[in-house]
């Protein structure tokens, strides 16, 4: 197998990582050519994703925000001469690496960037902002409330925990439009999820049917649920059908919202604020280093119906 050219772009927290440097190591052992970048400061992982000329393959070695970071250097790239990108998940929630199913362990995730398969992946924009994994409002650190045993035994899942944070948090709802392909709706949501890959908030599948490679992005929107609507709003949330009584759900390659007022909104885990924002979705806009049978593909759940 012909040895790779590797960019490692370390955050900086973990810099000092025993097993990542025992999987560097690991590498150049295995004849593979492995350039070290730490970051110091904001901006540092995008400059390095710039100008990465001479890598095959550029390694994202940190948490989402590190992933995050990179893919705008990469898409500031023209599209034929950007490097492949690889994942050593080494932040606290890797929500999109998780989703994807790349292994924690540096040795095996580094050794997967040096002989895996890049697979074509949809990369997210929100206005001018780039997102790999999922755009999310009135949802982040703060879904962290424990879940009622009974929801734990009617739904298990991600329903359950989604609908219980929203109910002990007590979001303000953002009212606005949201107009996509097919029409638009005038409404009012305590969580607004745009998904390209499936999980978000540590690791809580909040768009499950996502796929990174299908050219669409998931819309789920969350009105206001009274306790009264707990259970319901749990059904459809496991359903996603289309237009529940609390539960608006879409797949759809564009959207746009327009609030009352700005909202904040994650990208990736970032924090940032629209007075108006458009999602859309860019087809095979890079290239991932995935495992076999990566869950995230939509190629590999095809594949596994028709066997």
């Amino acid at each position: 197998m012909k040895t790779r050219r590797l960019r490692l772009i370390i955050n900086g927290k973990a810099a000092d990582n025993a097993d990542l440097r025992k999987a560097v190591a690991a590498r150049r052992g295995a004849g593979h050519g492995v350039e070290v970048r730490v970051t110091w400061e904001g901006g540092d992982a995008r400059r390095w994703a710039v100008e990465a000329d001479h890598a095959d393959v550029l390694v994202a070695a940190g948490g989402d925000g590190t992933v995050h970071e990179i893919v705008q250097g990469l898409m500031d790239r023209p599209a034929a001469e950007r490097p492949t990108l690889g994942i050593v998940p080494l932040g606290t929630a890797n929500d999109f690496a998780g989703g994807c199913g790349i292994p924690r362990d540096p040795l095996e995730a580094l050794e997967l960037c040096a002989t895996g398969v890049g697979a074509p992946i949809d990369v997210g924009r929100a206005n001018d902002r780039w997102f790999i994994n999922a755009a999310t409002s009135g949802f982040g650190a703060e879904v962290t409330a424990s879940t009622p045993p009974e929801l734990k035994r009617l739904f298990g899942g991600a329903a359950y925990t989604l609908m219980a944070a929203i109910l002990a948090i007590n979001f303000k709802p953002a009212q606005g439009r949201l107009i996509l392909p097919d029409g638009e709706l005038r409404d009012s949501a305590v969580v607004a999820i745009i998904g390209n890959g499936r999980q978000a908030g540590g690791g809580k599948p909040v768009a499950p049917r996502a796929f990174i490679d299908d050219g669409l992005l998931d819309i789920l929107v969350i009105r206001e649920v009274p306790a009264t609507g707990l259970l319901q709003a749990g059904r459809e949330l496991q359903a996603l059908e289309p237009d529940g009584e609390y539960i608006f759900y879409r797949q759809a390659p564009w959207a746009e919202f327009h609030p009352d007022q700005p909202v904040p909104v994650n990208l990736d885990g970032e924090p940032v604020s629209f007075d108006r924002v458009r999602y859309e979705i860019i087809p095979g806009a890079l290239r991932l280093i995935v495992p076999a049978g990566c869950p995230a593909l939509a190629r590999n759940a095809t594949a596994s119906v028709a066997g």
